[in-house]
């Protein structure tokens, strides 16, 4: 049981990528390929959390700590970046489709790809 209690993030982490990765193969709405996007994000921010986690440690911010393991810092300062990158591209690719939207009046891409001649 402690074990498959222990595998649970992994196994969601391996979850949400298959569905964000399905998302943006089978999806044909602009909107919906971003979604799939944003949560294969989201579990790569999972995965890099999980990889950080130390059973019984504290946060590396508590340095006067007498005893007892720290949690890993470096997973932490990359996860925040990556969410920060995650927001930037988010909204960077948003507002592509909305471009998108107002010039060909669809945000189907098939529909965007007949129209481009």
């Amino acid at each position: 049981m402690t074990r498959l209690f222990l595998a649970l993030p992994f196994v969601t982490v391996v979850i949400l990528i298959i569905l964000g990765l399905g998302a943006m193969l089978f999806k044909k709405n602009l909107i919906k390929i971003l979604l799939g996007l944003s949560l294969m994000e989201s579990a790569v921010n999972l995965l890099l959390v999980v990889i950080g986690y130390r059973q019984d440690s504290v946060a590396p911010i508590f340095t006067n700590v007498p005893s007892g393991e720290m949690a890993m810092p470096t997973v932490q300062a990359l996860t925040l970046t990556s969410i920060v990158i995650g927001v930037a591209t988010s909204a960077m690719m948003l507002s592509f489709a909305m471009v998108l939207y107002k010039r060909y009046g669809t945000v189907n891409v098939l529909e965007i790809r007949k129209l481009k001649h």
